[in-house]
């Protein structure tokens, strides 16, 4: 019931497509199966639900093209692949998706359009204008001039990223496996199937193997980092299998497809989003273990007493990471002090900031309403 309900209330939809799935093994394009799709995401859109697709496929679109038989290794052929094939890519949404009644609307983004955050809220209101003009929004990397993204599966992160950005009630992720195998290593695609799962832990993390398709660059390792930041912004996540046919409609209709990732939060607001998982870190602050405690029970903000370290050059209103010596960041948050002040400061009382620096505009390192728990 409680899955029923949480997909029967989604609105708003973001479907991740990966390469493996618009393309045969072979790398002949999939009619079939971007029939199939399109039919699903014309149906969805019907029913009064908003889809925005994140879409793999332009690099294999352009090797196709340039009868390169597999992804080359180097980057500016990538790109050059890219280049080639985002044109291709989109014509080929615009042929299927077009006698159903819908246009398609080309996004191109990368790291930095989310850690900006101007950038950010243009690209968000350009989204959410494509959607009121009855389009559907086909959103990629732009591959032709992002580096670490083509070489680490970022279109899995990328697809939870526009889902905070649009503020979307599910994520679903499309690839070539079933789900989230519980032993995957040992029975590959043969292997049960975690029906659903609740959070993302050390544990859930480490079922993923990283097995990739010869056309894209994602594994479930990616895959389970954008359920985590998903999950953790208050919605949901899905990994089903693409290549089944009019799977969307069957997730829908109720079918118990794929692994379901349910939140682990209610739901976060948009800026707390973009502070925790869009902006970049420009530097760390360190506390205690008792003030990483007091922080994720309490509504106080980060106080000057509890510092016991800082790196980073970040300036008043850059966002920092927050965490405890050695460990992973348990939070982050936009400093009221550049790094200069709050290296002066740190482990000193609230009353002797004044003195030190000579004024006092606020009594947080970090105000509550500025920081976000990872």
């Amino acid at each position: 019931m409680r899955r029923t309900k949480l997909i029967n209330e989604a609105r708003r939809v973001v479907v991740k497509v990966g390469s493996a799935v618009l393309f045969h093994s072979t790398g002949e394009i999939d009619e079939r199966c971007i029939e199939s799709l399109c039919d699903d995401v014309a149906r969805l859109a019907s029913g009064g639900r908003e889809i925005v697709v994140v879409s793999s496929g332009a690099i294999a679109c352009g090797c196709r093209r340039l009868g390169w038989g597999k992804r080359p290794g180097t980057l500016p052929k990538l790109q050059a692949a890219a280049a080639i094939g985002q044109s291709l890519l989109m014509e080929l949404y615009e042929r299927c998706l077009s006698p159903r009644g819908l246009h398609v609307g080309q996004m191109l983004l990368t790291r930095d359009d989310f850690a900006d955050r101007t950038r950010y809220l243009n690209a968000r209101n350009t989204l959410r204008a494509l959607v009121q003009a009855g389009t559907v929004p086909i959103v990629n990397e732009n591959d032709t001039v992002a580096v670490d993204e083509i070489r680490f599966g970022e279109n899995d992160v990328l697809s939870a990223l526009v889902t905070n950005m649009f503020e979307a009630n599910l994520l679903v992720m499309l690839s070539t496996v079933d789900g989230l195998h519980e032993d995957y290593r040992t029975s590959g695609h043969r292997g049960r199937v975690i029906p659903e799962v609740e959070g993302v832990d050390s544990k859930i993390a480490a079922l993923a193997c990283e097995e990739r398709s010869e056309s894209g660059s994602g594994g479930m390792a990616s895959k389970l980092e954008a359920a985590r930041i998903v999950t953790a912004s208050g919605e949901a996540a899905l990994v089903a299998n693409g290549k089944g046919e009019n799977v969307l409609a069957r997730i829908f209709a109720g079918d118990k497809i794929g692994t379901l990732f349910y939140p682990t939060r209610t739901h976060m607001a948009g800026r707390k989003r973009w502070i925790g998982f869009g902006a970049r870190s420009r530097g760390e602050i360190v506390v205690d273990e008792g003030a990483a405690a007091a922080l994720k029970k309490s509504a106080n903000g980060l106080r000057t007493s509890v510092l016991i370290g800082v790196s980073g050059d970040f300036k008043t209103g850059d966002v920092v990471s927050i965490r405890v010596k050695s460990q992973e960041p348990f939070a982050r948050g936009v400093v009221s002090y550049g790094a200069a002040e709050v290296k002066k400061i740190k482990g000193v009382r609230t009353s002797q900031v004044a003195s030190i620096l000579g004024s006092k505009p606020y009594d947080e390192i970090v105000h509550r309403d500025n920081m976000t728990l990872l």
